[in-house]
């Protein structure tokens, strides 16, 4: 072979490897993510909403007269998602008769084409939305050269958990050696990752009890310092006193269910978290003769409140 043939082939093969390892990679150098991956990503995760402020708006100082602008990312980074009456930012903490002329409530969902998504298995990051609060007219009253209110941004929401913990179950728990079952009734966790939402499912205990199995299922706030509130709470005013009672507070409501089998759950229809956790007692009738591993189907109903501050300055304009 020729010098100038065996180059040729040279550069063909190292084009080839090249476009060979540029195959296996997505845009941008990151190695693709293959679905299973992908969804136990989706499926898991203690966050719902997150929001913050947008790098001087506002600014830490304004002059009265002026407008007071405050813009707000928001990110879905859970795996419900939402629609617009299902989930409002408010600001509360400032005096309405000094700033004023703009809504202190505003959808979370707004200018967004659709629900605002949470994760899915084609976008791992969650949806996202932008929301700006303005208010036009910032005025001091006479005598009075500076206000500093620290302005509070609540986010409340209406939030689902799903969560599918996979449990075994024994109609022969006593009759049969541990030798020859497929699986033994033992407690399963969730390792602390949580579903996909603020509020999870820890862990699930399994007890058999003539011929029934009774399981014990541990609900956490895995969002502190967001606190759960009832899913029948006003969410365009639950940053208020007035909207929220004490009774509302750290109530979740559920489901429980089984494929094919009937199943009672203690306490009816809700629980409320005691120090940011609370328990399901649910007992359900087994038959056959091995053991086997069955899913437990759950569902989580609640709503959701968070919040954060910023502290803010106002200086009466020079000359006024």
């Amino acid at each position: 072979m020729k010098k100038s043939e065996k180059i040729g082939v040279s550069i063909v093969l190292t084009l080839v490897l090249i476009l060979t390892s540029c195959g296996s990679q997505v845009p941008g150098g990151d190695k693709p993510i293959d679905t299973a991956t992908a969804l136990n990503i989706v499926k898991t995760g203690t966050l719902g909403i997150q929001m913050r402020l947008l790098p001087n708006y506002p600014p830490p100082l304004i002059y009265d007269k002026t407008e007071l602008v405050a813009m707000i990312d928001i990110d879905n980074k859970g795996n419900f998602p939402l629609v617009p009456e299902d989930c409002f930012i408010q600001i509360t903490g400032y005096d309405p008769n000094i700033i004023k002329g703009g809504p202190n409530t505003l959808s979370c969902a707004t200018n967004n084409n659709g629900p605002l998504e949470g994760k899915t298995v084609y976008n791992l990051n969650g949806g996202t939305n932008q929301i700006t609060f303005t208010f036009p007219d910032v005025s001091l009253p006479p005598g009075v050269f500076d206000y500093s209110p620290t302005l509070n941004f609540v986010a409340c929401y209406h939030y689902h958990t799903t969560a599918n913990p996979v449990v075994c179950v024994d109609p022969r728990f006593y009759q049969v050696t541990p030798q020859e079952k497929t699986c033994l009734p033992k407690a399963v966790s969730s390792g602390g990752g949580g579903q996909g939402a603020p509020v999870g499912i820890s862990y699930v205990n399994v007890e058999m009890a003539a011929g029934k199995a009774i399981f014990e299922i541990n609900v956490i706030n895995y969002g502190t310092p967001g606190r759960v509130i009832a899913r029948d709470t006003d969410l365009l005013n639950c940053g208020t006193s007035l909207s929220t009672q004490r009774t509302d507070l750290d109530k979740v409501y559920y489901s429980v269910s089984m494929v094919g089998k009937p199943i009672d759950c203690k306490p009816y229809g809700f629980i409320r978290l005691v120090n940011g956790q609370g328990k399901i007692v649910c007992s359900a009738p087994v038959d056959g003769t091995t053991a086997y591993e069955t899913p437990l189907l759950i569902d989580l109903d609640y709503n959701y409140i968070q919040s954060f501050k910023q502290l803010v300055k106002i200086v009466r304009t020079p000359g006024t």
